[in-house]
């Protein structure tokens, strides 16, 4: 059979230079990318797209969604005030990321959240955001590590099968879990680090940390075989 197709969100920024070049750019890190291919799929780069119908009509072509990491959601999203520490708003990446989980939803793509991807997810399904925590990163532009622990019985918890050290980079996390999601990972602090859908009904997953900067494939395997490769 031939090998699905996953979409990856992508950042969309206005000013980017490369070459001769100083442009607008969508864009993403490659490991992005490289992750999916290693776990045995084609990957296919999803840039925001106002257009009536658009995520539709990719969800319609796609195997599997991955919601790729970036910026803070715009706290306007969950009806929260915005915290000063909180990034700018990504206005038209929020409004594209929430239509592709809603036409996944809709359609039983598979669908995973990463970082950014989690929070939007969990917000998707109506749930709220801490603004700001402490501890779950490196310097700038640096990925930290800490442990997480599965929890038992979930989709994540079969497949890492006991607590894992993960690639982390993030200061916002799950406030109050949206309405059909259940927590399926946590830190030690406590802080959710994988929200589910409750129920198990398709493969529905978020995960806090970053799999494209570790070497473990188990989470995109699944997605793969979910995808139907």
């Amino acid at each position: 059979m031939p090998a699905p197709l996953i979409g990856v969100s992508t950042y969309l920024e206005d000013s980017v230079r490369w070459g001769v070049w100083h442009q607008p750019a969508a864009l993403l890190p490659a490991a992005y990318h490289r992750l999916v291919q290693g776990a045995g799929a084609l990957a296919a780069l999803l840039p925001p797209d106002p257009a009536p119908g658009a995520a539709a009509a990719v969800a319609a072509r796609v195997d599997a969604l991955v919601i790729a990491g970036g910026p803070d959601v715009d706290p306007a999203r969950y009806a929260a005030r915005r915290d000063p520490r909180t990034g700018p708003p990504a206005g038209r990446r929020d409004a594209w990321e929430l239509a592709l989980i809603d036409a996944a939803l809709a359609s039983g793509v598979p669908l995973l959240g990463v970082c950014r991807g989690m929070q939007l997810l969990n917000v998707a399904f109506g749930g709220t955001l801490v603004q700001h925590l402490d501890g779950h990163g490196g310097p700038p532009g640096v990925f930290g590590t800490h442990r997480v622990a599965p929890v038992p019985g979930t989709l994540l918890g079969r497949l890492l099968d006991g607590p894992v050290d993960v690639p982390t980079y993030h200061h916002q996390a799950v406030g109050a879990l949206g309405a059909g999601l259940t927590a399926s990972a946590h830190a030690a602090d406590g802080t959710v680090e994988a929200v589910e859908r409750a129920g198990g009904d398709g493969f529905v997953l978020g995960v806090q940390w970053h799999p494209e900067a570790g070497t473990d494939l188990r989470v995109l395997r699944a997605l793969v075989r979910a995808a139907g490769g």
